[in-house]
């Protein structure tokens, strides 16, 4: 399935049915007077987040989203039935902007939230309204108002709590395999991940948490060089970053470095967000020699964190990788809570 992340539509509520001018004409009633009914309200158009859908391919396909028109207000005071409102269905994850200001509208992060995007337009009056007592037979009647129309634009941001990032070829898809049961195409090239792939891993108690494998980042992501621009936002919901670095490439440190400094350019808080520090494929290097050693002290230096060392494809070191991510949640966890009692 092709996995696509913004999308623009455009919905259009549906109009107000007419009011009617109608008058009673029934036996024995003299001088009945108005009984035209009102008019029904038209269709609104709404979004609602669902669990099924991963990724924003509909609307590729279609991109005019209507409801209904209200009906006419009928004789005998009948009010005209109201238009059917049009749902969308989209990921849970989506934002929703206004295509032509750029105003957040809306973000659905729960499974059956839903966000009204485009509200029906009001029936019209019938002559009935208008009687009183200087007009007793009123023969005008008020058309339905137009729906609401607007041009939107959906963001899907992935929903998980661990974000995988790093250089191509770090063996980010390579980690979530092992971890879970994605299974994300793996090479031994740049760029062999061009979406985002999620995998749910579980904890001891049988939990489960969802990881984001984020494609590769290089120098300039946040411009929109390489793959990273599309893809950044796709970390911003994590709570946690996990930073894979190539222990084999010719300057681990100086990857280290690109990275936060695309994180920090990108903004939105990314680069004050939580980090785990690993160093992968320590199964291709003596990791007892000299010069990794300060690999390691020089990182763990500037991360102001300690530095853990695993090889996906061997698992070597996942249990502890595993288990001081699952520390940092809990601890993330307990401090939410504590605010909230607090509160």
């Amino acid at each position: 399935m092709q996995f696509i992340d913004q999308a623009e539509i455009q919905v259009v509520a549906g109009k107000g049915g007419d009011g009617m001018v109608a008058f009673r004409r029934e036996k024995y009633v003299p001088a009945g007077g108005p009984a035209g009914g009102n008019g029904g309200k038209g269709g609104s158009v709404n979004l609602v987040a669902v669990e099924r859908l991963q990724t924003l391919l509909d609307f590729r396909y279609e991109r005019i989203f209507k409801g209904e028109d209200g009906k006419r207000g009928g004789p005998k005071n009948m009010t005209g039935a109201q238009g059917s409102d049009r749902t969308i269905e989209v990921p849970c994850g989506t934002v929703v902007y206004d295509a032509e200001t750029g105003e957040m509208l809306g973000d659905l992060v729960k499974t059956g939230q839903t966000f009204c995007v485009a509200k029906g337009g009001k029936g019209g009056l019938g002559n009935k309204h208008f009687l009183s007592n200087s007009n007793r037979a009123p023969d005008y009647a008020l058309p339905g108002l137009e729906g609401e129309s607007r041009m939107l634009r959906l963001e899907l941001k992935l929903l998980a709590e661990v974000g995988i990032i790093g250089l191509p070829n770090a063996g980010k898809s390579t980690l979530i395999s092992a971890l879970s049961a994605a299974r994300p195409k793996i090479a031994d090239y740049p760029f062999t991940t061009l979406v985002p792939n999620l995998g749910v891993v579980r904890k001891p108690t049988g939990d489960g948490t969802v990881f984001a494998d984020i494609p590769g980042l290089i120098e300039g992501a946040h411009t929109g060089a390489g793959l990273g621009h599309d893809f950044l936002r796709h970390i911003e919901r994590t709570r946690l970053l996990l930073h894979l670095i190539d222990i084999t490439d010719a300057d681990p440190v100086a990857n280290y470095i690109t990275i936060q400094e695309e994180l920090k350019a990108y903004g939105r808080g990314l680069v004050d967000r939580q980090l785990i520090l690993a160093l992968n494929k320590v199964d291709a290097v003596d990791t007892e020699s000299e010069e990794i050693y300060g690999i390691i002290s020089r990182l763990s230096e500037l991360a102001k964190a300690p530095v853990l060392l695993i090889s996906a494809v061997s698992r070597v070191g996942l249990e502890e990788l595993m288990q001081e991510v699952w520390g940092r949640l809990d601890t993330m966890n307990e401090k939410e809570s504590a605010e909230l009692a607090t509160v």
